[in-house]
């Protein structure tokens, strides 16, 4: 009887461990469509949903894109729930390119890697980043967002399931083109312990699908105009003395400057933070405040969200704090409102009220040997890992929401982003460094959702000086964070003017820029974009040569070469950084004329280039007929109506509608914006003309505005 119990039981282990092993014992998702192009499907529920910290889908925008189909076949789309796991399957074509999956450094196309999304510090790990955006999109036409706030497991083209359709395979001893990693016909995702919803997004072209997905999440931020300024942050021992002499030299140095960012020390008590002003350093915070605000400048504070027993909201905040601390300080449940309450109260009272217009939101994604363990518990209930998941996502939904009740425009620094994210005035930035992976990450930035800035920091020379601040130049936020290296823009004298002349062209390009972020707020096309979202681009992609290396490469697999060091600005302008030591490089040209746009001169249509760089100009290549509105002057946050250069490249007639507003406040959903176009035509003397006309009238515009055609006619 015995020996018939133990077989049975072996019989049972054995059978459940046979189940669900074929696609046939998966279930069909089942899709539902919610907007024009947009469908859902469920395996599991979520008790944490990220999207509620993103704004609610612009629907009407959504509406305006049209219809567009499922873009695979439903019936090749499987979920799977067991008591430890839920994970889907989803049909990947033989040649299809997968992009996205988040911020990352290295690369573009995803396919044939495995990623664990999670949100930490960037390590070289795939998947652990500061934004680990679980949205992909495929070369054939359609993005998918896997909703969770677990972290996701993704199989990019990876792991082929015993019934599935797959190569057949290789000897690898006497066969030729071995792979190490066999073709797979599908992408699987899983978490532990947790539910997913899967959202499709379709559409005519890879940029459309980008745009959907901006649009779900609320449309794309449209700053405020002194955000698209020049930014400074402080040595963070800084006193306010020291802040205002630093704006002397400023001054005296004749760059521009419209805001100041104070380091951890403004703060009473930092790491955790107290959130109180430090009153040795900061007397009297609410009259600086106003002095700097008398001259135009904003201020930005530092922050870490981990509360020190000393702040005065340590009491207040203490029974809604998690289990275990982070550098000492307790970490506060915000998906409980009072906790929220609380936080908000304290910041109103000591900083917003008195002229405080932004933050940096630091040390929200971590290492583990930092932040709170998995482990660990919130009064809410929700899980550890998934409040990591979303906890910069509730950091920017709390004080964006603040700021709007304020009917004040902010825009802010975060360490931390998720899912629905580019309604969120705040943008991305690392503690990484690297020159090349800061230009990767603006690109694939532009895949996620989210904003990101290569900030500079230090150089060890002239030459990276400038090139460093060229890229920062031309990217979503145009800062020189010099907390620790105590650098000033004329740190390297002999190139002050190049790096003078480089921060003026960004700021005299604002009506361009500005315009860009409406439209990305409008209909979500970012204003700075990977070149696979530009019409008419195909990529170099290639692979070198898999040599057998039985230390460095024993499996003798190729590598991926990928183009990801330039990218579009606004509608028009190719933005190819240099890095330090390239005396020419290669710009892939999208099909089409192009122009360069300092002189004019024809560049090419539709092939690779190579150019002479020189130190003192990033290249910036401009479209057929490009319509490029500058500002005549710097002066971007003066009431008056400041007069334009609008340039024309190339011999295409064209249009510009441009955008303007009080450039701080929310009124503008009200109405309260000029729209302006901008039109270019032949004439029946075979020249060009440009125009301009009043199409939507508002109080702020521009003002006298001349004409500039770059190309000779």
């Amino acid at each position: 009887m015995k020996k018939i119990f133990i077989g049975l039981f072996l019989l049972s282990v054995i059978n459940a461990q046979g189940q669900n092993t074929l696609i046939s014992d998966m279930t069909t998702l089942q899709w539902e469509q919610l907007h024009p192009g947009i469908w859902k499907a469920s395996v599991g529920t979520l008790k944490l949903n990220p999207l509620e910290f993103a704004n609610a889908p612009k629907e009407q925008a959504i509406k305006a894109l049209g219809e567009a189909p499922f873009p695979f076949q439903k019936a090749d789309t499987y979920g799977l729930l067991t008591p430890t796991r839920t994970s889907i399957r989803l049909p990947l074509g033989e040649t299809e390119k997968i992009y996205g999956l988040g911020l990352e450094f290295e690369g573009i196309n995803r396919r044939g890697n495995v990623y664990t999304l999670k949100v930490d510090h960037y390590g070289g790990i795939k998947g652990y980043t500061h934004a680990p955006v679980p949205f992909y999109i495929s070369s054939q036409g359609y993005g998918v967002l896997i909703n969770s706030p677990q972290r996701i497991k993704i199989h990019v083209g990876i792991g082929n399931r015993k019934d599935s359709k797959k190569p057949e395979p290789i000897d690898r001893t006497t066969g030729k083109n071995w792979p190490a990693r066999p073709l797979s016909d599908a992408i699987e995702a899983s978490v532990e312990h947790g539910g997913m919803e899967i959202y499709v997004f379709s559409g005519k072209t890879l940029l459309e699908v980008v745009q959907r997905y901006n649009l779900f999440g609320g449309g794309g931020v449209l700053p405020p105009k002194w955000g698209l300024g020049f930014w400074h942050r402080m040595d963070t021992k800084s006193s306010d003395a020291d802040v205002l002499k630093e704006v002397k030299d400023f001054e005296h140095h004749n760059f521009p400057l419209d805001v100041i960012g104070l380091e951890p020390g403004w703060q009473s008590f930092a790491y955790p933070c107290s959130f109180d002003w430090d009153p040795i350093r900061f007397p009297d915070p609410a009259s600086f405040l106003e002095k700097m605000n008398d001259k135009g400048i904003r201020v930005n504070l530092w922050e870490n969200p981990y509360v020190a027993p000393t702040s005065t909201m340590y009491e207040a905040i203490h029974p809604y704090t998690a289990s275990h601390t982070v550098w000492l300080g307790e970490v506060p449940d915000y998906t409980i409102p009072e906790a929220k309450e609380i936080l908000l109260a304290h910041h109103k009272k000591n900083h917003l009220d008195i002229g405080v217009s932004g933050y940096k939101f630091d040390e929200v994604d971590g290492y583990d040997f930092w932040l709170w363990p998995d482990h660990a518990t919130f009064p809410s209930g929700h899980d550890a890992i998934a409040m990591r998941q979303v906890y910069g996502m509730m950091m920017q939904a709390m004080f964006d929401g603040y700021f709007k009740e304020k009917n004040q425009r902010t825009y802010g620094l975060i360490r931390s982003s998720y899912v629905g994210a580019s309604n969120r005035n705040f943008v991305l930035y690392s503690d990484y460094y690297d020159h090349k992976g800061y230009i990767t990450a603006l690109v694939n930035s532009s895949l996620a959702g989210i904003l990101w800035t290569p900030e500079i920091r230090s150089a060890d020379s002239s030459e990276e000086w400038v090139r460093r601040f060229q890229s920062v130049c031309f990217s979503p936020l145009m800062m020189l964070n010099a907390w620790s290296s105590g650098a000033k823009p004329w740190s390297f004298p002999e190139v002050t003017d190049i790096v003078r002349n480089t921060i003026e062209l960004r700021m005299r390009l604002l009506p361009y820029l500005y315009t860009a972020f409406h439209t990305y707020h409008q209909t979500g096309i970012p204003p700075f974009r990977a070149m696979i979202l530009e019409s008419g681009y195909t990529s170099n992609e290639r692979y070198t040569k898999g040599v057998l290396d039985d230390t460095k490469n024993p499996y003798a697999e190729k590598k991926r070469i990928e183009a990801t060091d330039q990218y579009m600005m606004g509608p028009s302008i190719l933005v190819a950084p240099v890095f330090t030591g390239q005396k020419e490089r290669q710009i892939i040209l999208p099909e089409g004329n192009w122009y360069d746009f300092y002189s004019g001169e024809f560049r090419g249509n539709g092939e690779t280039i190579t150019i002479k760089t020189t130190l003192e100009k990033i290249p910036l290549l401009v479209k057929d007929g490009a319509i490029i509105p500058m500002l005549a002057t710097i002066e971007i946050n003066k009431e008056e109506k400041p007069p334009i250069l609008v340039r024309h490249y190339g011999t295409k007639e064209n249009t510009f509608t441009l955008y303007n507003d009080d450039g701080i406040s929310y009124d503008y959903e009200n109405g309260a914006f000029t729209l302006r176009e901008l039109s270019v035509a032949n004439k029946n003397n075979g020249k060009l003309k440009g125009t301009s006309k009043i199409i939507k009238k508002g109080q702020f515009d521009y003002g006298k505005i001349t004409w500039e055609f770059m190309t000779a006619q």
